[in-house]
C-alpha cells in the first residue's frame, strides 16, 4: 500500500538527487519496472546500466535522470526509507501506485499530488485514514501542505 505523510517530516530524505548520486547501483537501471519509469516519465530509453538514450540531453548518465525517476527509483529499491516525493510530477503518480502494489511504501508530499488511477488505495498518515478517490484526498491532504 502507499502510504503517505503530508507536510515536514524530518526522517525524510530530502535532496533525493544527491542521495541517487552515492547511493544507487547500477543493476538497479536495467531492471525492467525501473527500464519502463524511465521511458514513461522522461521519454528515454535505457541502453545500460550506464547509458540511457534522451531525446532532449542524448546519451546522459544515470545521475543525469529527470528528479522524478531518480525519486521513483529510489522509493522502489530503498523501501525501508521515506523519500520526499514532491520531487515527483504528476506524472509519477501512477508510478507510487504501480510500486505500492509490491510493498508497503512510505513517502512524504509536501504538495497534493494528483492521482489518476481512481478508485486506489492511500493511507494518509497524518489522520490514519484510507482514501480511495481525489474527492476524499484532497480534503485531508489540504489541511497539511
Amino acid at each position: 500500500m502507499l502510504n503517505i505523510f503530508y507536510g515536514d517530516m524530518p526522517e525524510a530524505i530530502y535532496n533525493t538527487a544527491a542521495y541517487f548520486k552515492f547511493n544507487y547501483e547500477k543493476d538497479w537501471i536495467t531492471e525492467p519496472r525501473t527500464i519502463e519509469m524511465i521511458k514513461d516519465v522522461d521519454s528515454s530509453i535505457v541502453l545500460g546500466n550506464g547509458a540511457i538514450d534522451s531525446p532532449v540531453l542524448g546519451v546522459i548518465a544515470p545521475v543525469n535522470l529527470s528528479g522524478g525517476v531518480k525519486t521513483l527509483i529510489l522509493i522502489d529499491k530503498v523501501p525501508d526509507k521515506v523519500f520526499n516525493a514532491s520531487n515527483c510530477g504528476d506524472n509519477c503518480s501512477h508510478w507510487l501506485l504501480e510500486i505500492a502494489k509490491d510493498k508497503n511504501v512510505t513517502v512524504n508530499l509536501r504538495h497534493i499530488m494528483k492521482f489518476k488511477d481512481e478508485p486506489f488505495e492511500i493511507r494518509i498518515l497524518n489522520d490514519d485514514v484510507v482514501v480511495t478517490t481525489m474527492k476524499e484526498l484532497i480534503p485531508i491532504a489540504g489541511r497539511y501542505v
